[in-house]
């Protein structure tokens, strides 16, 4: 789903699904900037007293668990284990073997699983039947996600900054 350059979407776009995609993609690489370069204690340390689940790890964990569910699961219909657990801090809980190198890897697997779930679709078709019955379109999941990604980056800015100091994109 797009490079590994961090790089805007283009300003004249008239692809609504790619525009989504590209900003979405931005986001993701933004994310893994912000924790890339932490050693895996700053990157797992959730200085927040009231968020006591949330490190800069935990926020890509739970932004895998987003993405499996949106794309993979909900839109494209893949028999795949939820990654939510039993509660809902559970996305955000670390394992003794997590580092930075491996959630960063997780996450840019759960990217090639959205993309093959999104192949072939368009902003109209929808994703498996919800309460009502009908789904959400994809235009609807694309634009949640860069909503929930975007804001989760801004989560990674503070604890970037309260980790070593680093502020900026």
């Amino acid at each position: 789903m797009g490079s590994n350059e961090r790089a805007w979407p283009r300003v004249d776009a008239h692809d609504e699904l790619r525009l989504l995609t590209e900003f979405l993609t931005f986001l993701r690489l933004t994310a893994v900037a912000k924790v890339e370069g932490l050693g895996t204690a700053d990157a797992s340390a959730a200085p927040i007293g009231t968020s006591p689940v949330v490190s800069a790890l935990g926020v890509l964990k739970h932004l895998t668990a987003v993405e499996r569910w949106w794309f993979s699961i909900e839109t494209g219909g893949a028999d795949l284990p939820s990654l939510w657990g039993e509660d809902a801090d559970a996305s955000w809980r670390l394992g003794a073997d997590d580092t930075v190198d491996s959630v960063v890897a997780a996450y840019r697997a759960e990217w090639e699983r959205s993309a093959r779930a999104l192949e072939g679709l368009g902003p109209d078709d929808r994703t498996r039947a919800d309460r009502d019955g009908r789904g959400r379109t994809v235009r609807w999941v694309l634009a949640h996600l860069v909503q929930e990604t975007a804001r989760h980056v801004g989560h990674l800015d503070l604890l970037r900054e309260l980790a070593d100091g680093a502020t900026g994109e």
